[in-house]
C-alpha cells in the first residue's frame, strides 16, 4: 500500500490518544473495600501467580470468590499469569498473596496501563491496520482515513485506558477481528483459530459466534458437502476442537474442574441485566417486574429463545448466501440481538456491537458514525464515576471531527448512500410523495446530538430530584437507541436485520420522568444492581 508513512502517523496518533487517556483516573481508585475493575485485574494476577491452577476458580481461604473472583475463560487467566510474572520481577509487593489487596501506586498504575498498551499494540492495532489495507474499491487515502476513525473510536479507548475494563477489550476484540480477516480472505483455518482464542479469552465473544458459524458453514455448502466442502468442514471442526482442548487442557483432568469454570463463566444467578442498559429486559422491567412474575429458569429459557429468534433471519440468509459483506452486516445484527435479549447484559456490552459497526464504517459512514457516537455517550454515567468527563468529551469530539472530515458524512445522506433506496422505492409504490426520508434522518441526527449535549450538561451541573434519583441515568441509557431509527428501515442479509433494530428502538421509550421514577434502584428488586456491592462487568 502506498503512503505507509501516513498509516504509521495514524497508528502513532492512536497510541498517543490512548496513553494520554491512561494518565487519568480509573475504576475504583481509592475506594475501598472493593475498589473496582482495576483492582480485579491486579487481584487475578495475585491469584494466578500464588495459587495452583486447580484453585483458580474455586472458593477458598486464599481465593475469596466474592472479592473479584476469576470468572473469565482460561486464556484470560493465562494472560493474568503472564502479567504477574512481569510484576513479580519489577515489584513482588504488587502481587503478594493477601497483603497486596487494594494496592495502589503511581508505579503500579504505570505498569497496569503499559500492559493494556502492549496488548493493544500486539493484537488490536495490527488487525485494524490490516483490515483497512484489505478494503476493496476504495482509495488508499480512504483506507488511511478508515483506520484513523476506528483507532480513535472513543468507547473502546475510554473503557480500556480510562475505566480499566476487567480484561482488556482490545485483546478479545482484536482476536475477533483477526478472525473476521481470516475467514473473509479465505484463510478459514487461521480465522477460526483466532476467533476460538477470542472466545476463550472472553466468553462474551459468543455475541459474534453464530455469524462465524453460518458464514463458514455456507462456504462448506457452496463447495459441496460431498467434495471440498466436506474436507473444509472436517478441517474447521478439527481446528475448533484442538484450540479449545489446548486452552482447557489443565481443567479437563477432573470433571468438577471443568464444571466449576463453566459455572463461573455463566453466572445466571446474577439476573437479566445490570445498571440502566438499553435492552428489552431493562425496558420491560420499567412497567413489569419480570423477576416477580417468571421463575428464574423460565427467564433463562425466554431470554435464549428470543435471542435465537431475533438473529435467525440474518444467520439463515448468510448460510444460504455467504459473502464477506453479508458476514460483516450479520455480525452487527447478531451482536445487537444478543445485547437486546441475552442474559446478564451490561452497558459496556455495547462495545461488542461497536466493533462490527466499525467494520462497515466505510460503507455506511453516516449511520455508523452516529451509532458509535451514541454508544460512547451511553456509558457516560460509568465514566463520570471515574472522573473521566474531560477525556470523554475530547475523544468524542476528535472522533466526530475525524469521521466528518474523512467521509464527508453530511454530504452522503442520499437514499443510495444510506442504502435505503430499495425501502424508499417500495414505500413510494403506495406513497408517491415519499421523497423526504434523507431529511428525516438528518433531522433525527441533529436532535440526537443536541440531546446528548443537553443531557451531559444536566448530568454534570444539576442534581436529580430526590424522588427521581436515577432520572439522568435512565435518560442517558435510552439515548443510545436514537441512533437506530434509520437502521430499522434496512433489510436482512448484507444489510441489518430489522427486528432487533426495531426492538432496540422500542427499548428507548421510557424517557419520561415517570419512567425514571419506576426505574429507581430498590434493594428488594434483584433485576437491578444491589446497592452496597461493587457492580461486576461482563463485557
Amino acid at each position: 500500500m502506498e503512503k505507509w508513512y501516513l498509516m504509521t502517523a495514524v497508528v502513532l496518533l492512536g497510541l498517543t490518544v490512548r496513553w494520554t487517556v491512561s494518565l487519568n483516573s480509573y475504576s475504583g481508585a481509592g475506594k475501598p473495600p472493593m475498589f473496582g475493575d482495576y483492582e480485579a485485574q491486579r487481584h487475578w494476577q495475585e491469584i494466578t501467580f500464588n495459587l495452583p491452577i486447580k484453585q483458580w476458580y474455586f472458593n477458598s481461604s486464599d481465593n475469596n470468590l466474592q472479592y473479584w473472583g476469576l470468572d473469565y475463560p482460561p486464556l484470560t487467566a493465562y494472560h493474568s499469569l503472564l502479567c504477574a510474572y512481569v510484576a513479580q520481577f519489577i515489584n513482588p509487593d504488587w502481587i503478594a498473596l493477601h497483603s497486596s489487596r487494594g494496592y495502589e501506586s503511581q508505579a503500579h498504575k504505570l505498569f497496569m496501563r503499559a500492559t493494556v498498551l502492549i496488548a493493544d499494540l500486539l493484537i488490536y492495532i495490527p488487525a485494524v491496520v490490516l483490515h483497512c489495507c484489505c478494503l476493496k474499491e476504495i482509495s488508499t487515502k480512504k483506507k488511511i482515513a478508515n483506520a484513523l476513525c476506528i483507532l480513535l473510536y472513543p468507547g473502546l479507548i475510554l473503557i480500556d485506558y480510562g475505566h480499566f475494563q476487567i480484561m482488556y477489550n482490545s485483546v478479545s476484540l482484536g482476536l475477533a477481528l483477526w478472525g473476521v480477516l481470516g475467514v473473509s480472505c479465505d484463510w478459514d483455518l487461521l480465522g477460526s483459530l483466532a476467533f476460538c482464542l477470542a472466545v476463550n479469552y472472553k466468553q462474551m465473544e459468543l455475541y459474534h459466534s453464530l455469524p462465524f458459524f453460518c458464514f463458514l458453514l455456507g462456504k462448506c455448502f457452496k463447495k459441496g458437502l460431498k467434495g471440498k466442502g466436506f474436507v473444509l468442514f472436517v478441517k474447521l471442526a478439527g481446528t475448533v476442537v484442538a484450540s479449545f482442548t489446548l486452552c482447557w487442557l489443565p481443567f479437563f483432568t477432573e470433571r468438577a474442574q471443568a464444571l466449576q469454570v463453566l459455572r463461573r463463566l455463566f453466572p445466571v444467578d446474577r439476573g437479566l441485566f445490570e445498571d440502566k442498559v438499553a435492552n428489552i429486559w431493562c425496558s420491560v422491567s420499567v412497567f413489569l417486574k419480570i423477576k416477580d412474575i417468571l421463575p428464574h429458569h423460565v427467564q433463562i429459557i425466554v431470554s435464549f429463545c428470543l435471542t435465537l429468534l431475533s438473529l435467525l433471519p440474518a444467520c439463515v440468509k448468510l448460510t444460504l448466501q455467504p459473502s464477506p459483506k453479508g458476514f460483516r452486516f450479520t455480525l452487527v445484527s447478531c451482536a445487537l440481538s444478543f445485547f437486546l435479549f441475552s442474559f446478564q447484559v451490561h452497558e459496556k456490552s455495547i462495545l461488542l456491537v461497536s466493533l462490527p459497526v466499525c467494520l462497515v464504517l466505510s460503507e455506511i459512514p453516516f449511520m455508523s458514525t452516529w451509532f458509535l457516537l451514541v454508544s460512547t455517550f451511553s456509558m457516560l454515567p460509568l465514566l463520570l464515576k471515574d472522573d473521566l468527563l474531560m477525556p470523554s468529551v475530547v475523544t468524542t469530539m476528535a472522533f466526530f471531527i475525524a469521521c466528518a472530515t474523512s467521509f464527508s458524512i453530511f454530504e452522503k445522506t442520499s437514499e443510495e448512500e444510506l442504502r435505503l433506496k430499495s425501502f424508499s422505492v417500495s414505500v413510494r409504490k403506495h406513497l408517491p410523495r415519499f421523497t423526504f426520508l434523507p431529511r428525516i434522518i438528518q433531522h433525527l441526527f441533529i436532535i440526537s446530538v443536541i440531546t446528548m449535549v443537553l443531557l451531559t450538561l444536566m448530568t454534570v451541573t444539576l442534581d436529580p430530584p430526590q424522588k427521581l434519583p436515577d432520572l439522568f441515568s435512565v435518560l442517558i441509557s435510552t439515548e443510545l437507541t436514537s441512533a437506530n431509527p434509520p437502521l430499522l428501515l434496512r433489510k436482512t442479509g448484507p444489510e441489518l436485520t430489522s427486528v432487533p433494530i426495531f426492538l432496540y428502538f422500542i427499548c428507548g421509550t421510557p424517557t419520561t420522568a415517570w419512567c425514571a421514577k419506576r426505574c429507581h434502584v430498590r434493594t428488594q428488586d434483584s433485576n437491578w444492581q444491589t446497592p452496597g456491592r461493587q457492580s461486576r462487568t461482563y463485557t
